[in-house]
């Protein structure tokens, strides 16, 4: 049984969107990439833009220091990357015991991942109300402050300045 945090750890955010690269679900499954790749493109029909896509040179680039290239010095293909609903159409393609299991996994990871962010933007927007709220309260204190100061100042020009009139 592979852990969700293992899984995790193969999703990459590309495009905005959160994807596994053909080469790790292959790893997954337990099967080679080329015949993972191959099952794809006969069942092309079932991957819409939203559930796979292919990845450009550049993304592929950015990409390279956080994954493994092959000993053959690097994959030789542009590896596709699959969305949730993409790795879910995976399990109707390979139709094995064990890529129901792993996909079960896969798409429980995501979820994890998915609310994670939720309890994230939730907490980041708690955060940004606390200093909205003590934003204001602390321009309060700084007006306040800063009267006191200009009072202060003008109190001392008071006493500095040439008095007139009778002493």
């Amino acid at each position: 049984m592979i852990e969700t945090i293992s899984i995790q750890h193969k999703i990459f955010e590309i495009r905005g969107q959160k994807v596994m690269l053909d080469f790790d679900l292959a790893q997954l499954y337990e099967i080679e990439t080329k015949v993972l790749k191959q099952s794809i493109r006969r069942n092309l029909n079932r991957f819409p833009s939203d559930f796979m896509f292919e990845l450009t040179p550049d993304e592929f680039t950015s990409l390279r220091s956080q994954i493994v290239t092959s000993s053959w010095g690097g994959t030789r293909y542009l590896p596709f990357a699959f969305t949730e609903h993409g790795v879910t159409m995976l399990a109707s393609i390979l139709n094995s015991d064990k890529a129901i299991n792993i996909n079960i996994q896969i798409v429980r990871a995501f979820i994890t991942l998915r609310n994670w962010a939720l309890n994230y933007k939730e907490l980041a927007d708690k955060i940004a109300q606390l200093e909205n709220d003590n934003d204001k309260k602390f321009a309060d204190i700084y007006e306040a402050l800063n009267y006191l100061v200009s009072e202060k100042e003008m109190e001392t020009n008071q006493k500095e300045r040439k008095k007139i009139g009778f002493k």
